[in-house]
Protein backbone atom coordinates (compact mmCIF):
# COMPACT_ATOMS: atom_id res chain seq x y z
CA UNK A 1 0.00 0.00 0.00
CA UNK A 2 1.47 3.36 -0.77
CA UNK A 3 2.56 5.78 2.02
CA UNK A 4 0.49 9.15 2.29
CA UNK A 5 1.52 12.43 3.65
CA UNK A 6 -1.40 12.08 6.27
CA UNK A 7 -0.18 9.02 7.26
CA UNK A 8 3.88 9.93 7.06
CA UNK A 9 2.73 12.66 9.13
CA UNK A 10 1.17 10.67 11.99
CA UNK A 11 3.58 8.32 11.83
CA UNK A 12 6.84 11.09 12.34
CA UNK A 13 4.69 12.39 15.02
CA UNK A 14 5.31 9.52 17.07
CA UNK A 15 8.14 8.91 16.39
CA UNK A 16 9.42 12.62 17.51
CA UNK A 17 6.88 11.26 21.13
CA UNK A 18 9.66 8.19 20.98
CA UNK A 19 12.56 10.20 20.49
CA UNK A 20 11.69 12.72 23.49
CA UNK A 21 10.63 9.60 25.95
CA UNK A 22 14.14 8.39 24.94
CA UNK A 23 15.52 11.79 25.57
CA UNK A 24 13.89 12.01 28.68
CA UNK A 25 15.02 8.40 30.16
CA UNK A 26 17.84 8.20 28.83
CA UNK A 27 19.34 11.33 30.68
CA UNK A 28 17.40 10.26 33.61
CA UNK A 29 19.32 7.21 33.58
CA UNK A 30 22.75 9.00 33.03
CA UNK A 31 21.77 10.94 36.13
CA UNK A 32 21.07 8.28 38.38
CA UNK A 33 24.36 6.68 37.10
CA UNK A 34 26.17 9.66 38.42
CA UNK A 35 24.73 9.65 41.48
CA UNK A 36 25.44 6.18 42.43
CA UNK A 37 28.84 6.64 41.07
CA UNK A 38 28.88 9.63 43.57
CA UNK A 39 27.86 6.85 46.44
CA UNK A 40 30.27 4.60 45.50
CA UNK A 41 33.21 6.62 46.02
CA UNK A 42 31.56 8.31 49.28
CA UNK A 43 31.77 5.20 50.58
CA UNK A 44 35.05 4.05 49.31
CA UNK A 45 37.26 6.62 49.95
CA UNK A 46 36.60 7.28 53.13
CA UNK A 47 36.79 3.00 53.98
CA UNK A 48 39.96 2.54 52.57
CA UNK A 49 41.06 5.75 54.36
CA UNK A 50 40.33 4.89 57.85
CA UNK A 51 41.60 1.30 57.23
CA UNK A 52 44.89 3.06 57.04
CA UNK A 53 44.40 4.84 59.83
CA UNK A 54 43.52 1.90 62.03
CA UNK A 55 46.59 0.29 60.73
CA UNK A 56 48.72 2.85 62.06
CA UNK A 57 46.30 3.66 65.29
CA UNK A 58 46.97 -0.36 66.42
CA UNK A 59 50.72 0.27 66.05
CA UNK A 60 50.70 2.78 68.04
CA UNK A 61 48.12 0.96 70.94
CA UNK A 62 45.11 3.45 69.73
CA UNK A 63 42.53 1.00 70.91
CA UNK A 64 39.83 3.03 71.23
CA UNK A 65 39.97 5.27 68.16
CA UNK A 66 41.20 1.66 66.34
CA UNK A 67 37.98 0.06 67.41
CA UNK A 68 35.76 2.82 66.19
CA UNK A 69 37.67 3.00 63.01
CA UNK A 70 36.96 -0.46 62.36
CA UNK A 71 33.29 -0.31 63.54
CA UNK A 72 33.32 2.92 60.81
CA UNK A 73 34.65 0.39 57.68
CA UNK A 74 32.72 -2.50 58.88
CA UNK A 75 29.45 -0.09 58.02
CA UNK A 76 30.89 1.76 54.97
CA UNK A 77 32.05 -1.62 53.70
CA UNK A 78 28.53 -3.06 54.54
CA UNK A 79 26.46 -0.20 52.93
CA UNK A 80 28.84 -0.59 49.49
CA UNK A 81 27.90 -4.78 49.66
CA UNK A 82 24.55 -4.06 50.23
CA UNK A 83 23.83 -1.20 48.03
CA UNK A 84 26.41 -2.14 45.66
CA UNK A 85 26.76 1.47 44.37
CA UNK A 86 28.85 1.09 41.28
CA UNK A 87 26.71 -2.01 40.16
CA UNK A 88 23.88 -0.28 39.74
CA UNK A 89 25.65 3.06 38.38
CA UNK A 90 26.91 0.17 35.64
CA UNK A 91 22.74 -0.50 34.72
CA UNK A 92 21.85 3.02 34.59
CA UNK A 93 24.18 4.17 32.38
CA UNK A 94 23.99 1.08 30.35
CA UNK A 95 19.91 1.39 30.37
CA UNK A 96 20.88 5.76 29.46
CA UNK A 97 23.37 4.25 26.41
CA UNK A 98 20.58 1.84 24.92
CA UNK A 99 17.59 4.86 25.12
CA UNK A 100 20.29 7.06 23.34
CA UNK A 101 20.69 4.42 20.49
CA UNK A 102 17.11 3.78 20.08
CA UNK A 103 16.64 8.05 19.89
CA UNK A 104 19.35 7.77 17.14
CA UNK A 105 17.71 5.46 15.45
CA UNK A 106 14.19 6.88 15.99
CA UNK A 107 15.94 10.25 14.77
CA UNK A 108 17.25 9.01 11.58
CA UNK A 109 14.49 6.51 10.69
CA UNK A 110 11.82 10.09 10.69
CA UNK A 111 14.46 11.71 8.81
CA UNK A 112 15.44 9.97 6.44
CA UNK A 113 13.80 6.69 6.06
CA UNK A 114 10.48 8.15 6.39
CA UNK A 115 11.16 10.39 4.51
CA UNK A 116 11.97 8.51 1.10
CA UNK A 117 9.59 5.97 2.07
CA UNK A 118 6.70 4.44 -0.19
CA UNK A 119 5.54 1.10 1.21
CA UNK A 120 3.17 2.09 4.05
CA UNK A 121 3.64 -1.98 5.58
CA UNK A 122 7.51 -1.20 5.84
CA UNK A 123 7.13 1.88 7.06
CA UNK A 124 4.68 0.28 10.12
CA UNK A 125 6.99 -2.83 10.63
CA UNK A 126 10.05 -0.59 11.27
CA UNK A 127 7.80 1.44 13.62
CA UNK A 128 6.54 -1.08 15.54
CA UNK A 129 10.34 -2.26 15.85
CA UNK A 130 11.39 1.29 17.31
CA UNK A 131 7.98 1.24 20.03
CA UNK A 132 8.96 -2.46 20.90
CA UNK A 133 12.01 -1.41 21.94
CA UNK A 134 11.39 1.06 23.97
CA UNK A 135 8.60 -0.66 25.67
CA UNK A 136 11.23 -3.42 26.11
CA UNK A 137 14.03 -1.37 27.54
CA UNK A 138 11.25 0.38 29.69
CA UNK A 139 9.95 -3.02 31.20
CA UNK A 140 14.15 -4.10 32.01
CA UNK A 141 15.60 -1.12 33.13
CA UNK A 142 16.04 -0.19 36.81
CA UNK A 143 13.95 2.40 38.19
CA UNK A 144 15.58 5.80 38.81
CA UNK A 145 14.62 8.30 41.31
CA UNK A 146 12.08 11.28 40.42
CA UNK A 147 14.72 13.67 41.32
CA UNK A 148 16.79 11.98 38.36
CA UNK A 149 13.71 12.51 36.36
CA UNK A 150 13.23 16.00 36.82
CA UNK A 151 16.63 16.97 36.73
CA UNK A 152 16.40 15.38 32.97
CA UNK A 153 13.28 17.16 32.40
CA UNK A 154 14.96 20.58 33.57
CA UNK A 155 17.84 19.68 31.08
CA UNK A 156 15.81 18.88 28.32
CA UNK A 157 14.02 21.12 28.36
CA UNK A 158 16.85 23.62 28.33
CA UNK A 159 18.22 22.01 25.14
CA UNK A 160 21.24 19.88 26.78
CA UNK A 161 19.73 17.07 24.81
CA UNK A 162 20.03 18.71 20.81
CA UNK A 163 22.61 18.65 18.60
CA UNK A 164 23.84 21.88 17.33
CA UNK A 165 22.25 21.12 14.08
CA UNK A 166 18.59 21.01 15.77
CA UNK A 167 19.49 24.38 17.46
CA UNK A 168 19.95 26.61 13.96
Amino acid sequence: MALDDTVKTRISNEIVRLEEDCSHSGKAHFNASSRWNKLNYWFGIPSVIISAVIGTAFFKDYALPAGIGSAAVTVLTALVTFLKPAEKATEHKNSGDQYLALKNDARVFRELTLQQATDEGAVMESLVGLTTRRNELNQASSMFSDNDFQKARAGVNAGEALHAVDKQ
